[in-house]
């Protein structure tokens, strides 16, 4: 969607782990947000003409001689601007008042109190749970603040400008545990920085492929499909941009789920996508072989698949342009130059491809989040097939492979994640969450099998629901499934002996294991 048809609300990041799940809240409202690195400066954020400024939360305290801070210049801006947690602090501190470490810190649910029921508290109840997580806190003031809110052991948990647009809360809204949270990002939006809902995304899929289209003019494209919902849908956009000149390539690296191939080849074929199917497996799985850091077998997997687009590309014709359905987690987990985020781990289609490979890139959804993108695959018309199957990640089973990844315990992981996803689907229950798989690694454990005793391996079941994979839980699943589950692995798939489920949520985990 161009800059000018969409209004815009401007996050900027001082590296907190809700910092991409403020952009989430404020798109859920149907307004683009965009996540900016704190050293953004002045020119670059008025650039994206922002109806409204939001100041994340972070890590640092804004005492520490190197705590990141924001231009000055922001807070005279005029454009209503919301500090959350960290963000509020750093108003305090840069526009003279008082922030301090006090004996009593704030962490989880907590009662905070309303003194002002408009503005940003418009149609709140006096008191509320909200979600705390800060040792540091406003002591005193700026000249011209008041208080909005308190908790027991907040005196400030809320404060506003008297005359500037300028607000702060010490909890975080865009949390879910904080009750009435979207409320209250709404109210910043739509009453305080008067925000249209422009973020659509039929309007999108519009202006992207008109956007492609004028980008590649004449010239080839050369697009990597998984048959997962980001890819095909990558693919679909730019094949209504530019037809012929694209070709899809289906690369096979013997990292996939079962039968998946087979799946993917037919679902393209309907779609009438021109498609290369490349069996790559042996030299995949060969790169592969003694390689156990995670970092590594993602960045091999990269250099292979980007060898495989060349090798296409030489072979099919001359193409000028790679297009992948990277997206906007890919980018932030990976950590590009110029965020504040560290990194957490290598996406194969952004950090991961190689600096040789001389494809110009076109990612049409790398600003999206993953329920985004199903809602584009929506509007042009992608099977359900595709928009609902769960994720798959571009190293396929080389991420739920502990080290190594060895035939062995490549049948092990195939064959068990078949078996969670089937029994989702026999439960009813497979459309409710987000992933399902299996993990294997290294670890053995001894067992009885046939009345002898066994040593086989550890699979762990991994069942996550999310929205859009920037944050996850583990799913409550009924014990029987799992006794379902745990039956089947250990009779049907050769060496495993026990079987474990994973009951961490993102954060502190990821989703995927390495």
């Amino acid at each position: 969607m161009s800059q000018d048809s969409r209004d815009t609300v401007v996050v900027i990041d001082f590296g907190g782990q809700y910092s991409h799940l403020i952009a989430r809240r404020i798109r859920e409202c149907e307004v683009y947000s965009e996540l900016l690195p704190w050293k953004t400066g002045v020119d670059e954020i008025l650039a994206r003409q922002p109806k409204g400024i939001v100041l994340s939360g972070g890590p640092a305290s804004v005492n520490d001689r190197d705590a990141p801070r924001c231009e000055r210049e922001v807070f005279n801006l005029g454009i209503p601007l919301l500090g959350i947690c960290y963000g509020l602090q750093l108003i305090v501190d840069m526009l003279g008042g008082k922030v301090s470490r006090p004996f009593f810190q704030e962490y989880g649910r907590t009662a905070v109190h309303f003194e002002h029921p408009t503005g940003l508290f418009k149609g709140l109840d006096a008191e509320s749970i909200c979600w705390m997580s800060h040792a540091d806190s406003a002591q005193e003031l700026p000249k011209g603040f008041e208080r909005t809110a308190y908790s027991e052991h907040t005196k400030y948990a809320a404060i506003r400008d008297k005359q500037r647009p300028i607000f702060g809360v010490q909890f975080h809204p865009e949390v879910a545990h904080t009750i009435r949270g979207k409320e209250i990002i709404r109210n910043f939006l739509f009453d305080i920085a008067h925000c249209k809902p422009t973020w659509k995304m039929a309007p999108f899929s519009k202006e992207t492929i008109a956007e492609i289209r004028r980008k590649v003019g004449d010239e080839r494209v050369l697009c990597a499909v998984s048959g997962g919902v980001d890819s095909t849908t990558a693919a679909a956009l730019v094949n209504e941009a530019v037809g012929d000149q694209l070709t899809c390539i289906f690369v096979n690296h013997g990292l996939l789920r079962k039968g998946e191939p087979e799946q993917v080849r037919e679902i393209l074929e309907k779609m009438n996508l021109r498609t290369v199917y490349v069996d790559a497996s042996e030299e995949f799985l060969a790169k592969l072989k003694g390689i156990s850091d995670p970092e590594q077998k993602r960045k091999i997997i990269g250099e292979e698949f980007a060898k495989v687009f060349t090798e296409v590309a030489e072979k099919h014709g001359k193409f000028q342009w790679l297009a992948q359905g990277t997206l906007y987690p890919d980018v932030i987990e990976s950590a590009r130059t110029g965020s504040p985020a560290s990194r957490i781990k290598t996406h194969h289609n952004v950090a991961g491809l190689p600096g040789w490979i001389k494809f110009k890139l076109i990612e049409p959804l790398k600003y999206l989040y993953k329920d985004e993108v199903r809602k584009v695959a929506a509007t042009i018309g992608i099977p359900e097939a595709i928009t609902a199957r769960h994720p798959f990640p571009g190293p396929g089973l080389a991420v739920r492979i502990l080290g190594e990844v060895t035939q062995e315990k490549l049948a092990v992981c195939r064959e068990a994640s078949d078996i969670v996803e089937s029994e989702l689907k026999a439960e009813g229950i497979y459309d409710q969450v987000w992933q399902a798989f299996a993990v294997v690694g290294d670890d053995l454990a001894v067992g009885v099998l046939g009345d002898e005793r066994k040593v086989g391996h550890i699979v762990t079941v991994r069942i996550v629901e999310s929205v859009d994979g920037m944050t996850a839980d583990w799913v409550r699943v009924p014990s029987d499934l799992l006794s379902r589950i745990s039956n089947r692995i250990t009779n049907e798939v050769p060496n495993v002996t026990w079987v474990a489920y994973a009951v961490s949520s993102k954060p502190p985990s990821t989703i995927e294991p390495c």
